[in-house]
């Protein structure tokens, strides 16, 4: 059922305008027709330092020091190389894409909370911006080395919204980042203390501050699911919750208490048109949150084990092998994957999708897959109500 659109147009906030037109920005959900999408750039990209949200590791080594200041430049050549791939990939269907500013990540920062020596990269646009319907909401971030990451898209965002006087722009609070924020003895747990207290929900930030990344975030017409993660505390669900649910939409928490490092929804929980969700065996939703969707009629399907073990993974990635699960929707039958993973091809062929592939891989040190790389600006469609129940 479509929201009353009498109702969206009185608020100008949900919803599409009466005389029938989209706005420049446009986005309900994550599988409706993609029209314009922001792909990412590895430009001037750094590794993150170790800080109180953020310890990273390299993979298979034991006590081996992460790397520290920029990455090489042929490292960001060949993530470049699949991210240029991707936008080619994307205009071949029709889709306008844009790119943020390069910009140059080594710069230290301090402010009168923290300091660090140098920032992160902008492939990931995902992580920072989400579309809810005409609006865009900037996120606050959690790490200290990404509290500038919107930099290289603000002038996107200035451009939407002096185009379209129908363009909302919501920029959340942005947290101290101070020592008090963060729960250091986190991450001194070990994995039986973490098993055992896996339905506290308590990870490495605390609820002092809202703290959410707008790729924790997953929209279905007209209800919002935030994942509760090391990225996203309950104090940022709260301030999504009234920031949005007075625009007519709904927000609900979402949380996976069999993953014991959460952050970012896309390589668990990944809506693939309506009524359909791609899952990951390991981090099942259980409960009440599950329940909602069943009773909505709803289906879930297993995404297949990958074939690559966590040391097959790109030797500084810090995320999962599940981003063989970080795809892209074009639209409710089209999907791009990477190239390698036969495994999730095959399964979303069998549910009927149309695959489409382009290699990946070199872009995962730089923070996620597909899904990740990019910000859906404007998608056909309105605002569906695919939870009645």
């Amino acid at each position: 059922m479509t929201l009353d659109v009498a109702r969206q147009s009185q608020t100008g906030r949900t919803g599409l305008p009466a005389d029938g037109t989209t706005p420049l920005v446009n986005s309900w959900n994550e599988w409706d027709p993609l029209e314009e999408v922001v792909v990412g750039r590895a430009d001037g990209a750094c590794y993150e330092p170790t800080e109180p949200g953020y310890r990273p590791q390299v993979r298979g080594a034991r006590n081996a020091p992460f790397p520290t200041g920029a990455k090489p430049a042929e490292t960001i050549a060949r993530a470049n190389e699949e991210l240029d791939g991707l936008s080619d990939l994307l205009r071949s269907l029709g889709v306008t894409v844009r790119r943020p500013d390069p910009f140059d990540f080594s710069a230290a920062l301090r402010t009168p909370s923290f300091e660090v020596e140098n920032q992160y990269c902008s492939v990931c646009p995902r992580d920072v911006l989400i579309t809810m319907g005409n609006q865009i909401v900037e996120a606050t971030m959690s790490r200290r080395t990404r509290f500038f990451e919107y930099l290289p898209y603000r002038h996107l965002v200035y451009d939407y919204w002096n185009a379209d006087q129908r363009v909302v722009w919501t920029t959340a609070p942005k947290p101290s980042m101070s020592d008090e924020m963060y729960r250091e003895e986190f991450w001194t747990l070990t994995a039986e203390e973490r098993q055992a207290r896996m339905y506290d929900f308590e990870y490495c930030v605390t609820q002092t501050e809202v703290i959410f990344d707008a790729a924790d975030i997953t929209r279905m017409g007209r209800d919002v699911f935030v994942h509760e993660s090391m990225t996203t505390n309950r104090l940022g669900i709260s301030w999504l919750r009234r920031e949005l649910e007075p625009r007519g939409l709904r927000v609900h928490g979402l949380r996976f208490p069999r993953d014991l490092f959460p952050s970012h929804i896309d390589a668990t929980f990944v809506p693939l048109r309506p009524g359909l969700v791609l899952t990951n065996p390991d981090r099942p939703l259980e409960g009440e949150e599950r329940d909602l969707f069943r009773s909505n009629g709803w289906e879930f399907v297993d995404a297949p084990e990958p074939k690559c073990t966590d040391d097959d993974m790109p030797s500084y990635c810090q995320s999962s092998r599940w981003l063989s699960m970080n795809l892209l929707s074009v639209s409710p039958d089209t999907v791009i994957c990477e190239e390698t993973e036969k495994e999730t091809q095959g399964l979303l062929r069998g549910l009927g999708f149309e695959v489409l592939t382009v290699p990946f891989r070199n872009v995962y040190e730089f923070g996620g897959s597909l899904h990740c790389a990019t910000w859906d600006v404007r998608r056909t469609g309105g605002c569906e109500d695919y939870f009645p129940a």
